[in-house]
């Protein structure tokens, strides 16, 4: 039986179809969605990728939009080339999450890395992304790429020492990602990192969730040798600001690392070594929230 969208994915109004998301009770952003390309109720999660009418195409997990195809280049570029650009010898990346395979695009623009490992656990947001949205998933199938469909905090119990640069791309740290941000998995990060590693994650948006970054803050001190946070502009997330998370095992301070150019030819639309250093100077309002 062919299944439907539920009443959450959006709602039809005059003719149209459209979608909010609430950011806050009374704030939130609206597409106006052109075609369902599809929809599930996974095993973990509802599921829908959608065209949108300015956007382009869209992700959206249990409701909340996780990508679209104008503005995600703000988001991966920033999640991946800030520790890849400043780790020493960035050779084995580890992706958990991130099962539409923008992180691994990014990742792979890195002529150091030799093997990504995309850990994600909902099998059907691989598949449905590879589908639909190449221009996000078309690095999944490189030589380079090793696609596992499992929990990630088992793996990373399982290789310990094993990666030079953690990336944790999850949806928001609410049901299933709740424990994403909390000092245990910090730890259990942290132990599969080697001597030098690099764990970096989004860490929500100071507009909406100020209390939340500083929490998330909190948990990592405690756990990794240095913790810092730096932001970056994400026009479709709450907020339009989004900030990220990113722990040190060694002794160097990730902020104070000047960042290696990309390889000459290498094109990014927003992330620069001048837009690296830039992020993580910090408004006030933010540094309140850390401290």
């Amino acid at each position: 039986m062919k299944k439907e969208p539920s009443a959450s994915l959006g709602v039809l109004h005059q003719g149209e179809f459209w979608f909010t998301e609430l950011h806050a009770p009374g704030t939130g952003i609206t597409f106006r969605v052109k075609r369902v390309l599809h929809w599930a109720r996974t095993p973990f999660q509802e599921l829908a990728l959608v065209e949108t009418e300015d956007m382009g195409r869209a992700l959206f997990l249990d409701g909340t939009v996780q990508f679209t195809e104008r503005d995600e280049f703000f988001y991966h570029e920033m999640l991946v080339h800030v520790p890849l650009s400043i780790h020493p010898r960035p050779r084995r990346v580890l992706i958990v999450g991130g099962g539409d395979g923008g992180c691994v695009r990014e990742a792979l623009l890195h002529p150091g890395v030799e093997e990504v490992t995309l850990v994600e656990i909902d099998g059907e947001v691989v598949e449905a992304c590879r589908e639909h949205i190449p221009s996000v998933s078309s690095k999944l199938g490189d030589p380079r790429v090793r696609v596992l469909i499992q929990d990630g905090v088992r793996f990373m119990k399982d290789n310990r020492g094993s990666f030079d640069v953690i990336i944790v791309d999850s949806t928001d740290p609410v049901g299933m990602a709740s424990p994403l941000t909390q000092a245990p998995f910090f730890r259990t990060a942290m132990n599969a990192l080697t001597s030098e590693g690099l764990y970096v994650a989004q860490s929500q948006g100071p507009v909406f969730d100020g209390k939340e970054i500083g929490r998330i803050a909190r948990a990592a001190r405690k756990v990794f040798r240095h913790a810092a946070h730096f932001m970056g502009p994400t026009p479709t997330y709450p907020g339009g600001h989004w900030t990220y998370l990113i722990g040190a095992r060694g002794a160097k301070h990730p902020a104070g690392l000047k960042p290696r150019p990309l390889p000459r030819g290498t094109k990014t639309r927003y992330y620069s070594p001048e837009i690296h250093t830039a992020a993580f100077v910090l408004p006030p309002f933010v540094r309140d929230f850390i401290r």
